[in-house]
C-alpha cells in the first residue's frame, strides 16, 4: 500500500495549499473508511444586518487526508446547500465560457475572462502513479461567471497543474435558488486520467461591482440569529487509483453552523 507523507490540499474542488487557520471560521471533519475531510469557512465581513442583505464574501478551505498515510481518494463531486439568510446575484457581470478555460494556464485564464473573475485560492493536487512516491503540485484557483439568472446560476472553477504535464481543470458548479437557501452542485473532473487527487484549498468568493449605475455585489447575506447554516447531504470520492482495501466511491455528509454577527 502507498504511503506518503500529507500536507496540504487544492480543491478542493476544490476546490488550494495548505488549510491555514481563518480567524473566526468554523470547521467540522467528516469520517468514513480511510478518508478524512475537513472543512470549514467564514463570512467576511461577519457583522452583517439583521434583517436586510449587504455585500458579503465567504471563505472556504478544506483539507482531505486518509487515517493511514495513503493517498486519497479523488474528490468528484460534492453537493452543498446554504440558508437563505444568503443570496447570490450575477446580473450586469460579465461572462466566461468554459471553452475559453480549456487549455490555458492562469495567466492566460486571467486574460481571456479577467473581467467575469468572482474569486480565487490556492490549491493542492497529490499526484500518485504506480512504484513512485507521490507528487505535491500546487496551483491557483480562479473562480468564474459563467452566467444564470434569479433561479440558476453557473461558475466555472479553473486550476492549472504543471505536473506531470501542464493541465487546465475546469470545475462545473451549479447553483439554484431554492426555497430553503442555496443549492450548489459541483464537478470535478479527473486530475491527470485519475491519479490526482485534492489534498486541501482555501478559497475567497465575493465581489462588490456597480450595474446601471447602482452598487451590487455577487453575494450578498443577512444575520437574524448569529449563525449561517450548510451542509453537504452528498461529497463524493472515487478511489481511481485503486488502493487496496479502499471502496471504490466514498460519500461524506455532514453539516456546519458558521457564525455571524447581527447589527441593527
Amino acid at each position: 500500500m502507498r504511503r506518503n507523507l500529507l500536507a496540504v490540499l487544492a480543491l478542493s474542488a476544490a476546490l488550494v495549499i495548505g488549510v491555514a487557520a481563518i480567524a473566526g471560521a468554523a470547521s467540522t471533519t467528516l469520517r468514513v473508511g480511510n478518508l478524512i475531510f475537513t472543512v470549514g469557512g467564514n463570512a467576511i465581513p461577519s457583522k452583517l444586518p439583521k434583517n436586510k442583505y449587504a455585500p458579503v464574501k465567504a471563505q472556504f478551505f478544506g483539507k482531505i487526508r486518509t487515517s493511514d498515510g495513503t493517498h486519497p481518494s479523488a474528490l468528484r463531486e460534492t453537493v452543498v446547500t446554504i440558508d437563505k439568510d444568503v443570496k447570490l446575484n450575477v446580473k450586469g457581470l460579465p461572462v466566461c465560457k468554459s471553452g475559453q478555460l480549456q487549455a490555458r494556464d492562469t495567466k492566460a485564464a486571467k486574460r481571456v475572462c479577467g473581467k467575469a473573475t468572482i474569486g480565487s485560492g490556492k490549491a493542492t493536487a497529490e499526484i500518485a502513479f504506480a512504484e513512485q512516491r507521490p507528487i505535491k503540485v500546487p496551483s491557483p484557483i480562479l473562480v468564474f461567471n459563467a452566467g444564470g439568472n434569479a433561479k440558476r446560476i453557473k461558475l466555472l472553477i479553473h486550476t492549472f497543474i504543471t505536473v506531470p504535464v501542464p493541465a487546465a481543470i475546469v470545475t462545473d458548479v451549479t447553483v439554484l435558488k431554492k426555497g430553503t437557501g442555496i443549492h450548489a452542485t459541483a464537478r470535478v473532473p479527473r486530475i491527470v486520467g485519475g491519479a490526482g487527487s485534492a489534498i486541501d484549498y482555501q478559497l475567497t468568493v465575493g465581489r462588490n461591482y456597480s450595474y446601471k449605475g447602482k452598487k451590487t455585489a455577487y453575494s450578498m447575506a443577512k444575520c437574524p440569529d448569529g449563525k449561517f447554516r450548510a451542509a453537504t447531504p452528498k461529497t463524493v470520492f472515487k478511489n481511481e487509483t485503486n488502493e487496496p482495501g479502499v471502496a471504490p466511491q466514498t460519500i461524506l455528509k455532514g453539516s456546519i453552523l458558521v457564525p455571524c454577527k447581527a447589527r441593527g
